[in-house]
């Protein structure tokens, strides 16, 4: 006798199945008429969607594993998915978010800006999937004023002078770096952007492209660095990353001293010397 841990799953189609029941006939353009079940059936969503019956069965039946995301797509727009629930379908199918299908942009989440703002005690940046910095607080102005262009994080480690000596740790901040671009560009959603930063990172600096080929992956959660800054002296944060739930590819990066310790000491410094 089967167990549950041992019955096959099958989310995608059931999923497509409960999203089918909830729509509508006549949002679609089909008469309601009499039917034995509510929503669409199965040869409707089919048809809509522009895909045999029979392939569309074996999709809610399981049999079919490996949807495109061109049909994905389809179905989003025939089962009137909203932008989470095509999201989740996505996920579902195994399938990243395809370009110009991301949740949001910081545009969407203009709250952080002004949470940001309210940090007198922490540099805060918002940055995407190919680093480049969309916002930051005035502290976070601060500790990158040495920098000619304080503008994506990569750029500023691998083709600005200052980035050798502000980061003391430097070879481990340019592989951390390098590694969350390598992790990025294996999602479909961001790739084609960084592929245009690491092509000129590749061009302009031998120490990015010798660490590109490595094909080393790294994810950006808690890492603690030292810099340099020319104006405070050295200092030592810890450096935490959060995914911004409504942008896709959009970051959120605090960076937070130790309480009572002497780099909070000098990060108070900094905020008074930018006041």
């Amino acid at each position: 006798m089967a167990t549950s841990k041992q019955r096959p799953t099958n989310e995608l189609g059931e999923y497509l199945r409960a999203r089918r029941a909830a729509v509508d006939p006549e949002t679609v353009g089909l008469p309601r008429g009499r039917r034995r079940v509510p929503g669409l059936r199965r040869e409707e969503v089919a048809i809509l969607a522009g895909v045999s019956v029979d392939y569309y069965t074996r999709l809610e039946q399981g049999r079919e594993k490996h949807p495109s995301l061109q049909l994905i797509n389809a179905l989003s727009r025939v089962l009137e998915l909203s932008t989470d629930e095509q999201l989740h379908v996505y996920r579902l199918a195994g399938l990243d978010l395809p370009h110009g299908a991301r949740t949001g942009n910081s545009a969407s989440a203009p709250y952080l800006n002004d949470l940001m703002d309210r940090w007198p005690m922490n540099p805060a940046f918002i940055y995407d999937d190919t680093q480049e910095i969309l916002a930051t607080n005035a502290l976070g102005r601060a500790l990158h004023s040495p920098f000619k262009r304080a503008d994506n994080f990569a750029r500023m480690v691998f083709l600005d002078p200052v980035g050798l000596s502000f980061f003391v740790e430097w070879e481990r901040v340019a592989n951390d770096t390098v590694g969350a671009l390598r992790q990025a560009w294996g999602k479909i959603t961001s790739r084609h952007r960084v592929e245009t930063i690491v092509s000129e990172l590749r061009s302009e600096s031998s120490d990015f492209l010798q660490m590109w080929e490595t094909h080393a992956v790294i994810g950006k959660n808690h890492q603690r660095k030292s810099i340099d800054h020319p104006a405070v002296g050295r200092l030592t944060l810890d450096y935490l990353t959060f995914a911004i739930p409504d942008a896709h590819d959009h970051h959120l990066l605090i960076c937070d001293a130790p309480a009572g310790s002497p780099s909070e000491r000098i990060l108070e410094l900094l905020g008074s010397l930018t006041a």
